[in-house]
């Protein structure tokens, strides 16, 4: 924030004004820059963060900054900057800079402590035990303890600290040095440390740095956020294969057909959501299965049934129009990045919204749609029509030009969060940071004035902390849609990678939308789940971006037998399992048959339905028909299927018993 020309942190202008309102000492430990800075922006504060470079000078005797924010005392401080440049330089004149070795990046958090390693190198490795025990390595503040030690291997070193946050220096046949490492400044101990007991005058370590933009702020916290969160799904979870979703974010179970593809992905996303409760699809609330959606592609799926369209609509004098619509996937989403994002915000600010959405409602549902009227400051009479989810609709008797309009509810809601006082139109047209009013403001204020006049209380509502969530959506026969038709602009967004605001992308009906401005993301709690049966002929036309972006996990057809623990009657699943594993062992031995074309349980639970004789019926009518496909064109095919009829048990009746029973 700017005040009297000089800049300072949103940190420290919340606690100075504790302070001042409260006589609470001043201290920024309480909570991070991301929150700060979004409670000051929920009321109405512009913050501007700064284009500056920041230098800190390391000696034996000091370490000195040219931010005067820079204090030894609080180098937990680091968090909120960035590394752009750092180096040793030998009796002040030589610059030497970290020899990188294979996949390294140029500069990181970790760069500084490993220049550090390859100066004094000898010096570290000449250190006893002891004095590699004692080592310091990093104090985050005047009253807490120092960290120390430098460790041979990550394993020691997770005996000493159990965490993640560590660098690692080596070379290739060369000693390896473990320390703590996290932020910009975590290691500034270990280094001038360095300088104290090996270095020689003039030697100075010297460090630039910036301030983090407010995506990489945000995305570091997202990324502590979902990892914590998946570390504990993961311990919880019971299904094997819902570790690997959760590390992959996209994959899709390839196999043969009937290999209960299908089965296997309700059963994950049963076990995640439930949090290891049950893997039955079926016993999840009607509230855990809003986090679900399933749907299966085919070669006429397109864009608009996935993500957005144009679909006809009935106006309200009878003819016919269309309108944008959200398709499945969009819908899906919008619901995760909701929880997503509510799971991030500070209890008051969502206290804010609850409130705010609360007395809007109380507002509608006080009203006479069409009736009661309302005045723009211009004098322009109007009337409210409907309202939605997403649109308020008013007509406007007297615009001869257009007197109907549909206002977009979120901005509404969003005024009345924030808690700032509008006094013009020109103050709603800054709120939202664009340079000219549009037509809907004038309208928005109006409703914001008529709001604020019904309920002037607007007390806070009590609400609990959004639980952050998982949504699984599962994408039946992947294979079998034109991807590209469908997902357009979305195959960057679903890439594993690209999750979050990092991903963002204008979607084709972009300048359609309320605010063409808005950006579609796939946000860090979406996992996608896709099946296809390897020998569908159109696996061959998968598109290659699709299979980098997806891990692809083969399902064998023993893989899943227990969806045959539903043959409630014993001696039948026996029966079923004995069938199936003798049938598909004869499949393998055929020459250009593979596992691909072996036989998969959910053809066997065909057998509670089928009657007397059940399973002569699943061979003449479903096994032997999807056989005879497979061997076509193959030597000698009738015997192949004799083969396959003796494996799996089937007796082909007697010739003349059957002609008598047609006789009959």
């Amino acid at each position: 924030m700017v005040a009297e020309g000089k800049k300072y942190p949103p940190k420290y202008v919340i606690d100075v004004a504790n302070h001042i309102a409260n006589g609470k000492e001043i201290s920024t430990q309480e909570y991070n820059a991301v929150e700060a800075k979004s409670y000051l922006e929920s009321r109405g504060c512009t913050i501007k963060m700064k284009q500056e470079k920041y230098e800190i000078t390391i000696t034996a005797d000091s370490v000195v900054s040219t931010d005067d924010r820079f204090t030894m005392d609080h180098l937990e401080a680091g968090d909120n900057y960035k590394p752009i440049d750092a180096y040793f330089m030998k009796s002040g004149e030589e610059i030497i800079r970290r020899n990188r070795i294979k996949g390294e990046l140029k500069i990181s958090n970790q760069t500084l402590p490993r220049i550090a390693c390859q100066i004094f190198e000898k010096q570290l490795v000449s250190l006893s035990d002891e004095d590699k025990k004692s080592f310091p390595i990093c104090r985050y503040g005047s009253g807490r303890d120092v960290i120390r030690g430098i460790f041979a291997t990550e394993a020691e070193f997770k005996k000493y600290k159990n965490t993640m946050e560590f660098s690692v220096y080596k070379r290739e046949n060369g000693p390896q040095f473990v320390i703590y490492s996290w932020n910009v400044f975590s290691t500034l101990v270990f280094v001038r440390e360095c300088l104290k007991r090996f270095g020689e005058p003039g030697d100075k370590f010297i460090l630039i740095y910036r301030d983090k933009t407010n995506q990489e702020l945000n995305q570091n916290k997202t990324e502590k956020v979902v990892g914590e969160d998946i570390t504990k799904t993961t311990k919880e979870s019971n299904n094997p294969y819902s570790k690997l979703l959760l590390e992959s974010k996209n994959i899709i179970f390839r196999g043969a057909p009937g290999t209960g593809k299908s089965y296997l992905s309700k059963s994950i996303a049963a076990d995640i959501i439930s949090n290891g409760y049950t893997d039955r699809y079926s016993d999840l609330t009607d509230e855990q299965r809003q986090q679900v959606e399933f749907v299966q592609f085919h070669p006429n799926y397109d864009y608009s049934d996935f993500v957005e369209g144009l679909r006809p609509k009935m106006n309200d004098d009878g003819s016919m129009g269309f309108e944008l619509q959200d398709g499945i996937f969009k819908k899906f989403v919008d619901r995760a990045r909701k929880n997503f994002e509510d799971s991030q915000k500070s209890m008051e600010l969502r206290e804010q919204e609850v409130s705010a959405k609360a007395v809007m409602e109380n507002f509608f549902a006080n009203i006479a749609f069409g009736e009661d009227k309302f005045k723009t400051i211009k004098g322009s009479e109007f009337t409210i029509t409907n309202v939605n989810e997403k649109y308020i609709y008013i007509s406007i008797p007297g615009n001869d030009s257009v007197n109907k309009l549909s206002l977009n509810i979120d901005e509404v809601q969003k005024m009345l969060e924030s808690g700032t006082s509008f006094q013009k139109v020109s103050d709603v047209t800054n709120f939202f940071g664009k340079q000219f009013a549009t037509q809907g403001y004038s309208y928005d204020f109006a409703l914001y004035k008529a709001i604020k006049e019904t309920d002037n209380s607007f007390t806070k509502a009590s609400i609990e902390p959004e639980e952050l969530k998982k949504y699984i959506f599962i994408i039946d026969e992947i294979n079998r849609g034109e991807i590209s038709k469908i997902l357009g602009e979305l195959f960057f967004s679903i890439d594993p990678s690209y999750r979050g605001k990092e991903g963002m992308v204008a979607t084709q009906y972009s300048s359609m939308h309320t605010n063409p401005d808005e950006k579609f993301y796939i946000p860090e709690n979406v996992y996608i789940i896709g099946t296809m049966n390897d020998i569908d002929r159109s696996v061959d036309t998968f598109d290659f971006a699709m299979r980098r972006r997806f891990r692809f996990i083969e399902v064998k057809a023993e893989d899943t037998q227990e969806m045959l623990e539903s043959l409630e009657n014993e001696e039948l699943k026996n029966e079923a399992v004995k069938r199936m594993d003798d049938l598909n062992a004869a499949i393998l031995k055929v020459e250009d048959l593979n596992e691909n074309y072996q036989i998969g349980a959910s053809y066997f639970l065909k057998l509670k339905h089928l009657g007397n004789e059940p399973f002569d019926v699943l061979w003449t009518d479903y096994l032997k028909p999807l056989l005879q496909d497979y061997v076509r064109g193959l030597y000698d095919e009738s015997a192949i299927m004799k083969k396959f009829a003796k494996a799996y048990g089937y007796e082909e009746p007697d010739k003349g018993k059957v002609d008598e029973s047609v006789q009959n």
